[in-house]
């Protein structure tokens, strides 16, 4: 069995070696480049009035400079993103030991009317996303967001299958987001996409036809007089032609560079992004259908975002002052170049949200299976079709440490309903919590906190934690009836696991009683399956009215003074309540 703690250790220790030998091999270059510049320009000096002498030292000095130049930049990107793996995996030890708090809690995502998410701490501090989102990525996190979310129960096999792969990488997953963590964009991915997939050309067509002549006819007369044999007055004309052409268009070309060169950095980002899952080979369908997003045109489309990628780079250049005049004046290079930018989109507007996609794609498949990677001691449920919906050994909740956690047995069957009673923090809100959370990390794929369990996938939906709202000026008792009559209408049509935590909080005891009752036997008589856990005794005796109705409790019990809790789902009902206790204990009363 894997040691995760172990391998990120080792591997943190090996990424700042290499960030360590690199850095020197830096300061080589940085001293060599130095020592180059110096004594080309040295050698200019010394050979000047000899203009074959100069012409080779220049030539050789200055080609030298920008062959170092290149291979710095390329190793100051190694660098990068060796450090961002060593950040990782430093990351994924913290975690490990417990300190996750500094991450990111998803609280942008909290919906107090989703179907479970606000009950069960999908968002939050301390939360399931908080501990478990790795993605790099804006567009990642928000569809690692939407599939803890979407409450779907197809294909979990399939889930579980690319879950199981990835897992396996932790080389390659930690060298892609290594690389997304450095995309570095003002402007998301989902704005730049609304701009191409929206674009209008400006520019007429026959401009690109008309800039080929242009481009060949300045050729043509800088050839012609560098033969002598057209006075150089004709470049000249030639000249201001060019820049009355461009002039005329630069309304035109610097909307569409001011447009464009929003989405620069991501493309040169992306690009790299694209190029790691085409060259990775998976055996997964999920994986694989992904990865064969990427070949809906003749070439890959890591290298179409490569050329567009180069094609705002050299839009770009419009801003040196040479290229400005010269390059305009003689090869129209504004128009050039947003032409160029026209043509990509105009041939790739209506794929390249999908190559988006299967960024966002793996970048949130990474997260679950970094999860599932983290957890060697989890189990994958075995999806079926039998009458039990969960049939679990040592269930326990995924956040809770080992040393610390209590798991707990447990099965039940479809269209049961389990009626829990307990003390105060005898365990059942946390029961609840686990069961929900279970249910859906067991519906995206991801391994669960037991020995073993058999999972009949179905949709869940909770009522746990209803709070009034100043707002909507509405009360508790009344949020708690809309969320509850919410609940009816979705079982209508679809079968649901409901877990509920105390029904009817908001009003008397007698009237509570007679609701809870009532509402009890209307969820026992439709299709679906539940737990409800309440303090209120009495619902237990729907156990002896209605076959498919349980009881079971956690209990409390009192030595020396002392509350002890064993947090051990027993079936029956609790005798011991604790709030009187707690009260003198803590002398309220």
């Amino acid at each position: 069995m894997t040691n995760p703690i172990k391998f990120y250790t080792q591997e943190k220790l090996s990424l700042e070696a290499e960030v360590a030998t690199l850095k020197k091999t830096l300061y080589t270059i940085s001293a060599f480049r130095l020592t180059v510049f110096f004594t080309t320009i040295l050698g200019i000096y010394y050979f000047f009035g000899n203009g074959l002498a100069v012409s080779i030292v220049a030539v050789v000095g200055f080609s030298i400079f920008a062959l170092l130049l290149v291979k710095n930049a390329k190793l100051q990107r190694e660098k990068e993103i060796l450090m961002s793996k060593v950040r990782i995996n430093a990351t994924e030890i913290a975690v490990l030991n417990g300190d996750y708090k500094n991450l990111n809690s998803g609280n942008e995502f909290v919906d107090p009317h989703h179907f479970y998410s606000n009950d069960i701490d999908l968002f939050g501090i301390g939360s399931f996303f908080q501990y478990s989102n790795r993605t790099a990525t804006e567009e990642g996190a928000q569809a690692f967001a939407t599939l803890l979310t979407e409450n779907k129960i197809d294909q979990i096999e399939e889930k579980q299958k690319a879950v199981q792969e990835l897992a396996e990488k932790v080389i390659w997953r930690q060298h892609f987001s290594a690389i997304a963590s450095l995309v570095k964009v003002q402007f998301s991915s989902k704005s730049i996409l609304n701009y191409i997939k929206n674009y209008t050309t400006v520019l007429s067509s026959y401009f690109e036809s008309f800039v080929k002549v242009f481009y060949l006819i300045s050729i043509g007369l800088i050839v012609l007089i560098s033969a002598s044999l057209i006075p150089f007055t004709l470049l000249v004309i030639w000249f201001f032609i060019g820049l009355f052409i461009s002039a005329s268009q630069m309304k035109k070309t610097s909307h569409i560079y001011n447009q464009s060169s929003k989405a620069k950095e991501t493309f040169k980002q992306y690009y790299q992004l694209l190029s790691e899952i085409e060259k990775q080979s998976f055996s997964s369908n999920l994986l694989k259908e992904n990865q064969q997003n990427l070949q809906s045109e003749k070439e890959k489309a890591s290298l179409i975002f490569q050329k567009f990628s180069r094609i705002l780079d050299s839009f770009d250049q419009r801003n040196n002052i040479i290229i400005a005049v010269v390059g305009n004046a003689l090869f129209l290079w504004d128009i050039q170049n947003a032409m160029k930018v026209e043509k990509w989109i105009s041939k790739y507007k209506h794929t390249v949200e999908n190559w988006f996609e299967v960024i966002t794609f793996f970048d949130a498949q990474n997260t679950l299976a970094n999860f599932s990677y983290n957890h060697p001691t989890f189990v994958m449920p075995v999806i079926s079709a039998a009458s039990t919906i969960i049939k679990a050994t040592q269930l326990g909740h995924p956040l809770l440490k080992s040393d610390k956690r209590i798991d707990n047995d447990f099965i039940i069957d479809k269209e049961q309903f389990f009626i829990v009673t307990g003390a105060n923090m005898a365990g059942k809100s946390t029961f609840l919590r686990t069961v929900s959370l279970t249910m859906v990390m067991s519906n995206i794929g991801l391994p669960v906190c037991a020995e073993k369990m058999e999972y009949n996938p179905i949709k869940l939906i909770t009522s746990m934690r209803t709070s009034d709202s100043l707002a909507d000026d509405e009360s508790y008792f009344y949020s708690e009836l809309k969320r509850l009559k919410f609940i009816v209408d979705q079982i209508e049509t679809e079968d649901y696991f409901i877990i509920l935590d105390e029904i009817l909080k908001g009003t008397n005891s007698k009237d509570k009683a007679i609701g809870s009752k009532k509402f009890v036997e209307k969820l026992s008589n439709s299709k679906s399956t539940g737990i409800i856990a309440t303090h209120d005794v009495s619902l237990c005796e729907l156990q002896d009215e209605f076959k498919d109705i349980k009881n079971y409790f956690f209990d409390a019990k009192i030595h020396d003074n002392e509350l002890h809790f064993d947090y051990t789902l027993k079936q029956g009902i609790c005798k011991n309540m604790n709030a009187s206790f707690l009260l003198k204990k803590m002398e309220i009363i």
